[in-house]
């Protein structure tokens, strides 16, 4: 398989406005911030990041380059919520797509894995269905123990992205 590293130099270059991006790290840890900063400096807006959130989301959220996130949560760890992001979700200045932690995770599988999403129980008697009403349910094509129809399940969908960055 073709080596997908880049330098952050090559990642600048190919960044366009609108882009749908990965960044790795859990709440404030291991967040790639150089590549951050670096995505400031190039301009570009209308980003949706996908991400356990952290400093990215908030900092992308008040330098308005930030369009849409896709998260489990977003957190500074003692701070409980991103401060700049609380502000730009509350005021509606970005679209925010929310996922439980387990639910975001088989996302991200999906994607890794190349398959267009993974079922699950999770999210059936919350409110996440109702939260994200593009997901989508569906009844397993194997039926129940001692018979009858198959489970309905949701489908959470693969996170379309067109870069990942991992640390």
């Amino acid at each position: 398989m073709a080596d997908k590293v880049i330098t952050e130099e090559d990642f600048i270059s190919e960044l366009e406005s609108g882009m749908t991006i990965g960044v790795g790290g859990w709440g404030s840890r291991r967040k790639p911030m150089s590549l951050v900063r670096a995505i400031i400096r190039s301009g570009v807006t209308d980003l949706t990041i996908v991400s356990y959130g952290g400093p990215e989301i908030g900092i992308l959220s008040a330098t308005k380059q930030l369009k849409k996130a896709v998260y489990g949560f977003v957190s500074l760890d003692s701070i409980p919520l991103e401060p700049h992001f609380r502000v730009a979700r509350q005021s509606g200045t970005i679209e925010a797509v929310e996922f439980d932690e387990g639910a975001f995770y088989l996302g991200l599988l999906a994607a890794s894995h190349r398959v267009p999403f993974y079922p699950t129980r999770a999210g059936l008697g919350s409110d996440m269905l109702a939260m994200n009403p593009e997901l989508r349910t569906i009844v397993s094509p194997y039926p129940e123990p001692g018979g009858g129809e198959g489970e309905t399940l949701v489908a959470i969908p693969a996170f379309d992205l067109i870069f990942q960055s991992f640390t």
